[in-house]
């Protein structure tokens, strides 16, 4: 976790894992990932389910296109419901059906989750490799497009969109380094930027990276910041 600079010469400081080390080695339980970010049309299925208050310009794009215009608590509003709805559901597959039954639930992923998933078992620098390939990811292009419509095969674990389209929550607070999920649990009453993840349509190549942290209010609605969910034991 975390950037080195001499194998990534565009690292930020706040990816730095120590004073003395540049990068740290994170454990981790198993957990599953969304394959893609959050989309209309299912956030849509929430808030008429609910009739939660969202935010009118959260529904306007294509149901395809990934959700945005969503605060931090409105993407936890939506796992939490989307736990229940999950755990009644009778075609969940029996995999994940044990593993929710076993301690597992909906939420958003933490730093290292994310990071894990952007980065593969190899550490790389972006998620299809340790160079920028164009064409994998939708940045610097001023729009935001349907999920899964920039194709990257070799992006690790067959995930989308880690990098560019939309920023995506993540569940961490933002601190520095090293990672220490036991300071995830904070209230939400408590003054806190959380961490957002993956870079964005506005953004240049070097905010693509998978260890590239950005942070914003909980109450923050945008046009570049979405989400994707994951289901974790932590």
């Amino acid at each position: 976790m975390g950037s080195n600079p001499l194998i990534d010469p565009m690292a930020f400081e706040n990816e730095r894992w120590s004073e003395s080390r540049r990068q740290g080695v994170v454990e981790m339980p198993q957990y599953y990932i969304a394959r893609y970010e959050t989309t209309v049309a299912q956030y849509r299925a929430f808030v008429e389910a609910t009739h939660y208050m969202a935010d009118p310009q959260s529904l306007a794009q294509p149901d395809d296109y990934p959700v945005t215009f969503v605060s931090w608590t409105d993407a936890v509003a939506y796992t939490r419901w989307l736990d229940g709805q999950l755990r009644t559901l009778p075609q969940l597959p029996a995999e994940l059906k044990g593993f929710m039954e076993d301690g597992g639930h909906v939420t958003l992923p933490n730093e290292a989750e994310w990071e894990k998933a952007a980065k593969g078992e190899e550490g790389r620098i972006y998620p299809w490799g340790n160079r920028f390939l164009p064409g994998s990811a939708n940045v610097n292009s001023g729009e935001l497009r349907a999920v899964g419509s920039t194709q990257c095969p070799d992006c690790a674990y067959g995930l989308s969109d880690m990098s560019g389209n939309v920023w995506e929550w993540t569940r961490s607070p933002y601190q520095s380094y090293p990672f220490d999920t036991s300071l995830d649990r904070v209230s939400l009453s408590d003054d806190a930027l959380w961490v957002m993840r993956g870079g964005s349509f506005n953004d240049e190549t070097n905010n693509a990276r998978a260890a590239v942290r950005g942070g914003a209010d909980p109450a923050a609605r945008r046009p570049f910041i979405g989400f994707r969910v994951v289901l974790s034991r932590d």
